[in-house]
């Protein structure tokens, strides 16, 4: 897969595409869907339904990290992009959100948090939705926090979505990440907030010059060294806040 430099404002930076990390995504992606059939998984204290073509959070910390960091807003609004088998929306409801919306651009993650949901009694407060990002949501709908463990590994622009499981690894061009931080801010409550799960394995130069674009600056929340299959990795919590808001703890 060459790499490319960009060419137009539809990449977030000139620098080419980190091949190495193109191949680890492609081994992640290899080893979350060995999984052909429906199965469990044990985390943070509770099972979980996991179905076929599905990021498995048994293959890499970040979910557990990222659900133990997160100050979710108890009494309000949570929406989590990138839902997968929904393990982050469901503990938002059991840890006293009020309405958590869970989106995912594939379907067989929208079905699967939807079965979690049901499995640990929050169905009632858990809503799903197949969306690309904000795309399906209602123009009016705006939450008290916003969190996406997000698709790293920036892929070159003739990158070609295959298999489900890559738009948990691969964002091409960095499109995705644009959107969310440019669009995010905007479907926040007053005292909202928008935090973004983010890793080693991803594009930190490219990231940066995004939230600069997007008149947004990057607070570090929390980081950790942990595993992402076989490759050690940093993960970071980060949190989005409006450049000139810099009074943010």
């Amino acid at each position: 897969m060459p790499s490319r430099c960009c060419t137009s404002r539809t990449e977030p930076a000139c620098a080419p595409v980190d091949e190495t990390r193109v191949e680890v995504g492609h081994r992640l992606v290899d080893r979350h869907g060995q999984t052909g059939e429906p199965g469990e998984f044990e985390l943070l204290g509770l099972d979980w339904a996991l179905l076929p073509q599905v990021f498995a959070p048994t293959h890499t910390d970040s979910t557990e990290l990222f659900t133990r960091w997160l100050p979710f807003p108890v009494g309000g609004r949570f929406l989590e992009v990138g839902c997968g088998a929904g393990v982050t929306a469901v503990t938002a409801a059991l840890a006293g959100c009020t309405h958590v919306t869970a989106v995912d651009i594939t379907h067989e993650a929208v079905c699967n948090t939807a079965l979690n949901a049901e499995r640990h009694k929050v169905a009632d407060r858990v809503e799903t939705v197949r969306s690309d990002l904000y795309d399906a949501l209602d123009p009016g709908a705006r939450f008290d926090a916003i969190f996406w463990n997000s698709n790293v590994v920036r892929a070159p622009q003739e990158f070609v979505y295959t298999r489900p499981l890559q738009h948990a690894i691969f964002d091409r061009g960095y499109a995705a990440h644009r959107r969310y931080l440019r669009e995010g801010l905007e479907r926040l409550t007053g005292s909202g907030r928008l935090f973004l799960g983010f890793n080693s394995l991803g594009d930190t130069s490219a990231l940066q010059t995004l939230a600069a674009e997007s008149g947004v600056l990057l607070v570090g929340r929390e980081r950790s060294v942990h595993h992402a299959g076989d490759v050690p990795v940093e993960f970071q919590l980060l949190e989005a806040v409006p450049a000139g808001d810099r009074q943010m703890p």
